[in-house]
């Protein structure tokens, strides 16, 4: 389990590295180098929609890496979604600005990010199984979240690197060729983490499924026809992860240097910071869902984030930077709790046969719900409104509609996924029960 829990670990935080990588740079450079021809908010906003254009095919990933990891393994995936990654974010370092080439420039980078949201589509999927399919069945909780880890690694890193970067060198240097060394240098990450994964083996659930014959035709079919609820009130109550997490990453830093003044070095190191707080909490909630099951730490960790909506945003206000790190290690607090169980509560709502695409189909579905238009929306408010109150009451009805799905579904600790028949047999009632 250790060496099953490492290598999902470091290949999911290389592929957060090169997500987060992206959406860093959409905030502090990729507006002045792909979308100079517009106003500092527009080129803000069209560059945080290029950002969210991954989530949509995170959706499309996760339906066809979900097909054929139901239906041929869930190793094979891994190794195939993350070499996808890793070349898109290679050749993202290598593309010219708006000056050299034009439109082309963000078109080139539009697809290239549209690659990213398709191999994370089917890789988080896969880790999760990776980890939760060979755990203890009184550990699945802590297992899973070990995968989470990934996400305040994957973030640590992507923001040290633009911090070192941006520390050594001019800001006109920064925009001309500084911000691309961090993309090139993810080439390094994911041989790393391609080499650990080749030395795992398959799932035993998966294994077992293979053995009896008991495979899915069509993988996505029969998952909506008898999960179909699941994967919706799943996706919906992840969303308030995606969102209160982008809003950190992405948004927070945006609006402390454009809005407030901050220097980038700060943002980047509240972000940091509350990451290694994060990489802490995580697995502490998810070994705590083992003990009480998992909808009591998720709703708490959601009434958390709803809580902290305001006073996120008033300890931002006050231009005061250690008060800057005390919201955001508060509200990463909030988070870890959301996030760490919520990855095995998701799988332990899907049978075998089916659950690489539930799984990886609701994820993708909370991502787009609540990540991919978080850095877009909240750019619009501030500009529209000019307060950080308007950007407070997104995160709060997040929350609320989180908690809201949330109640319709099931508790999962107590359930054995791997049950002869589970795969086929209908869902009791509350949704999920059994499942």
């Amino acid at each position: 389990m250790r060496r099953i829990s490492l290598a999902s670990v470091i290949g999911t935080a290389v592929e957060w590295y090169d997500l987060f990588l992206f959406g860093t740079a959409s905030a502090l450079v990729f507006g002045k180098v792909f979308f100079p021809e517009f106003d500092g908010a527009v080129g803000t906003i069209l560059s945080f929609l290029t950002f969210a254009s991954a989530y949509l095919a995170r959706m499309v990933g996760a339906v066809f890496f979900g097909h054929f990891g139901d239906r041929l393994g869930r190793k094979s995936m891994l190794l195939i979604s993350l070499t996808a990654m890793g070349v898109a974010t290679f050749a993202i370092g290598l593309v010219p600005g708006y000056d050299a080439i034009g439109v082309a420039a963000p078109l080139t980078l539009l697809g290239l990010r549209v690659i990213q949201g398709l191999a994370l589509g089917g890789e988080w999927g896969g880790a999760v199984l990776m980890t939760v399919e060979h755990a203890p069945h009184d550990r699945r909780g802590f297992f899973g979240s070990m995968v989470q880890v990934g996400v305040p690694i994957g973030t640590l890193l992507a923001n040290g690197a633009f911090l070192l970067v941006a520390t050594n060198m001019s800001a006109d240097a920064l925009l001309s060729w500084g911000w691309r060394i961090p993309f090139l240098a993810s080439a390094v990450l994911v041989g790393v983490g391609i080499y650990i994964r080749v030395h795992i083996e398959e799932t035993p659930s998966f294994q077992t499924v293979r053995e009896e014959g008991a495979k899915a035709k069509i993988p996505f079919f029969a998952l909506m026809r008898r999960y179909w609820r699941q994967v919706l009130l799943g996706g919906v109550a992840t969303l308030s992860t995606g969102s209160t997490f982008t809003l950190m990453v992405a948004s927070g830093v945006s609006y402390g240097t454009n809005g407030l003044g901050h220097s980038k070095s700060l943002m980047l190191w509240a972000v940091m910071l509350s990451c290694g707080i994060a990489f802490v909490a995580i697995p502490y909630f998810g070994r705590l869902s083992d003990r009480v099951g998992r909808k009591p730490v998720i709703y708490a960790g959601i009434a958390a984030e709803a809580v902290l909506a305001f006073p996120f945003f008033w300890l931002l206000d006050t231009r005061s930077a250690p008060l800057v790190f005390v919201a955001y290690a508060l509200m990463m607090v909030a988070f870890s709790a959301n996030y760490g169980p919520i990855a095995t509560f998701l799988a332990e709502l899907f049978g075998t046969r089916v659950r690489y695409s539930g799984l990886s189909v609701a994820y993708m579905l909370s991502g787009l719900l609540g990540s991919a238009a978080t850095p877009a929306v909240t750019a619009w408010l501030l500009s529209l409104t000019g307060s950080s109150s308007s950007i407070a009451w997104y995160v709060l009805g997040a929350a609320v509609v989180s908690l809201l799905a949330l109640l319709l579904l099931a508790e999962t600790r107590f359930g054995d996924i791997d049950e002869p028949g589970v795969a086929t047999r209908p869902a009791a009632r509350p949704i999920g029960a059994g499942a």
